[in-house]
């Protein structure tokens, strides 16, 4: 059981007299604040933050990192607010403190969203300081060491979270250690019984394979000697949650994975790193294509080291790590082993570079995300850690999670190159903008001034920034097209009461958002929009002091229809039913969340409420109308072979383009083809029906309206 007193030696290592002390009176504090509670275990409360400034303290971590851990569940768990702490131990721990202290006092919806919302607040505070992340951390792996004591479902709960969300962090920061253990016990805790065959199958193992491992370890150790190489050959342990993650996710046998077997090499220089790497390819066959020199290419979280697979003794396949002593400490303790080589200040700001450029997308992931549920979504993404490594075209280097596309590269590039791609070059080669990407690959991104977000990108996109870039510019759209037609509707009501939107006072409509209980105007316009709210009932609350309701008339007001011009967006749509085009009557369906849908006027589907005023509306076609519009055609012809073909290239040299095709026999000689294509307007079907009828054996051609 650790105390201040040993706490304090420890520290004497590596800090100051006073900072020793700063720390000690922190202890003090959070003693006397906690008085008389205690943990579930029954000990006293103050054990916990002790413990959690103990595994800092390993880590060598500053002083104002180590009184934050004293302090950090102060502000949660007593009277104690934000502002005593500043005035007792200074604006920086203050500040630390805060950002790891959960959101105790806003009630939220569920569990989930609480959570969301307690991770997104210390992902902010972590961007400004990535110690209250350490502090974070170390709090978790306290609380996961003493989890026994807690309730099956909590313990799973916990478990989970940490399995999904911490482990990850801590791998995605470099600390090996951490997310080993956070594994271990995440796993212990999620599968008893999983961890305890795997556990047992384990020892069983170790017991047959001692022998084969001193023989392979004493040959590399030998031979590095006879190079005059300095080294020290550690086997590797295989720890169960990765074993159990290889068993569910590659389908591989539990022998199949103990048949490896692991070395790590430590040399003192990287020079002497390539050296061993020869030495070894000398003294056992390399398999092909299992070398990785992550020394010149370093992984997202810093981990440097060269990897290779060897074939052993009896085709044993042996697999190594080759690393100096200093990455071998940046690779189990990450992030925090800058403060075993610098000290505070210093330590914090060469706090990696990449950590800094990934707190940097975690703030744009922040700003948006439409909520706190959105954002832990896209922080999960981003935080797999198996990554590729493409070129741009100038030479350098960019890294992106596995499963990327090239949407996802522009958007890594910059968000602007992003939303205005139209296209991309693989190897100088044009591919589509969905094609997965592999390591070593140079990719160009073609952009156009103009172009948008294409919805359907969010159904291949595998990095957070890319959905949450697509989805914000998606809302924003929406949001303005949902405006511009809310006020076209509310204008046409208007024409009615010889009013406009443009007309009206600022009384009058301040008037009708208080009437309807909405915040702004552009809400309520945004509402007529998405068909939420009807706009003649709208239109009646604006004016209702012009003219009086008993002479009002629900005649839609206005014999004026409402022009369709086919630039509206995503809040007019055209109906799959009856496939609408220009210069076929029409008729608008407005349908609550989704806008308005055109209809065409003998659409069965709208019969029943086609004279509703409340319903629909009057439309037309506007003169300048402009867009592709999908019409079916059902096209009866005689079996001939290549007639998909035929009809293919005929519909292509009229221009119109071809968006699914289907074929079923209706008897021995006659076929039935269902052609969806797309077309500018009736005059451009009329053209292309024509030219589909000079096609030899097609006896008859209807378009399906519905």
């Amino acid at each position: 059981m650790s105390s201040i007193v040993n706490l304090a030696h420890k520290l004497q290592s590596y800090l100051s007299h006073q900072q020793v002390n700063q720390v000690r009176r922190a202890y003090y504090y959070a003693e006397q604040a906690h008085d008389g509670q205690r943990r579930r275990s029954g000990e006293p409360y103050i054990t916990h933050p002790l413990a959690v400034a103990t595994i800092l303290a390993e880590m060598h971590m500053d002083h104002h990192s180590l009184m934050a851990a004293m302090l950090h569940d102060v502000l949660e768990d007593t009277s104690v607010d934000k502002a005593a702490i500043s005035e007792q131990f200074g604006d920086t721990v203050a500040q630390l403190v805060d950002g790891v202290s959960k959101l105790t006092q806003i009630p939220f919806e569920s569990k989930a969203e609480q959570q969301a919302e307690n991770f997104q607040k210390m992902a902010l505070a972590m961007a400004k300081d990535i110690r209250v992340i350490l502090v974070k951390l170390a709090d978790r792996l306290h609380n996961m060491r003493t989890l026994g004591v807690l309730r099956p479902d909590k313990r799973r709960r916990i478990a989970k979270e940490t399995l999904e969300i911490y482990a990850p962090i801590s791998n995605r920061l470099g600390m090996n250690n951490i997310r080993v253990e956070f594994e271990e016990l995440g796993f212990s805790s999620m599968y008893p019984m999983r961890a305890g065959l795997i556990r047992e199958a384990v020892i069983k193992a170790r017991g047959n394979r001692k022998e084969i491992v001193n023989k392979i370890q004493l040959a590399i150790a030998k031979h590095l000697e006879d190079h005059g190489l300095q080294g020290r050959v550690l086997g590797r342990e295989k720890h169960l949650y990765s074993i159990y993650k290889k068993m569910r996710n590659q389908r591989k046998s539990f022998s199949e994975i103990m048949d490896v077997y692991a070395f790590r090499i430590i040399v003192d220089t990287v020079d002497s790193c390539y050296r061993a790497l020869g030495v070894v390819h000398n003294l056992y066959k390399p398999f092909p294509g299992r070398f990785k020199d992550y020394i010149a290419i370093p992984k997202a979280n810093g981990y440097q080291s060269l990897h290779t697979t060897l074939f052993g003794m009896h085709g044993v396949p042996i697999e190594i790590q080759i690393r100096t002593q200093e990455m071998d400490d940046m690779a189990n303790k990450g992030i925090a082993a800058h403060w075993l080589y610098k000290s505070g200040e210093e330590a914090l700001l060469g706090s990696h570079a990449r950590t800094r450029q990934w707190l940097k997308g975690v703030l744009e992931l922040q700003k948006n995300a439409g909520d706190s549920l959105e954002f832990i979504e896209n922080v999960k993404i981003d935080l797999f850690p198996d990554e590729i490594y493409v070129f741009t075209p100038k030479g350098n280097i960019m890294e992106l999670p596995k499963g990327c596309t090239p949407v996802d590269f522009a958007y890594a590039v910059h968000t602007d190159v992003g939303s205005t791609c139209v296209a991309c070059r693989i190897d100088r080669q044009l591919a589509s903008l969905s094609q997965l990407l592999q390591s070593g690959q140079t990719i160009e991104i073609i952009t156009a001034p103009g172009a948008r977000p294409n919805p359907a990108w969010l159904n291949f996109v595998a990095t957070g920034k890319a959905r949450s870039n697509i989805r914000h510019f998606l809302k924003n759209q929406r949001h303005s097209e949902s405006v511009e037609l809310g006020k076209r509707l509310l204008n046409k009501a208007l024409s009615g009461y010889n009013h406009t939107v443009d007309k009206l006072s600022d009384e009058q409509k301040q008037n009708a958002l208080s009437q309807l209980k909405l915040p702004s105007f552009s809400q309520l316009l945004e509402e007529i929009g998405l068909g939420n709210r009807m706009s003649y009932l709208v239109a009646r609350h604006l004016v209702s002091e012009i003219a009086p309701p008993e002479t009002e008339t629900v005649s839609d007001t206005s014999n004026q229809p409402l022009t369709i011009r086919g630039t509206e967006g995503m809040v007019v749509s055209f109906a799959k039913c009856c496939h609408p085009i220009p210069g076929d009557p029409v008729v608008g369906h407005v349908s609550a969340g989704r806008g308005m849908v055109i209809h065409t006027e003998s659409c069965r589907n709208i019969s029943d409420i086609r004279h509703n005023p409340e319903k629909c509306l009057e439309v037309a076609w506007d003169k300048n109308v402009s867009g592709e519009f999908s019409v079916e055609l059902r096209v009866e012809l005689e079996h001939q072979r290549g007639i998909v073909a035929t009809l293919a290239t005929t519909v292509n040299a009229t221009d119109a383009s071809i968006e699914k095709i289907s074929m079923e026999e209706r008897d021995a000689r006659f076929s039935v083809i269902h052609i969806l294509i797309s077309v500018r307007d009736r005059v451009h079907l009329a053209r292309t029906i024509k030219r589909l009828r000079t096609i030899k054996g097609v006896s008859s051609i209807i378009r399906i309206k519905g």
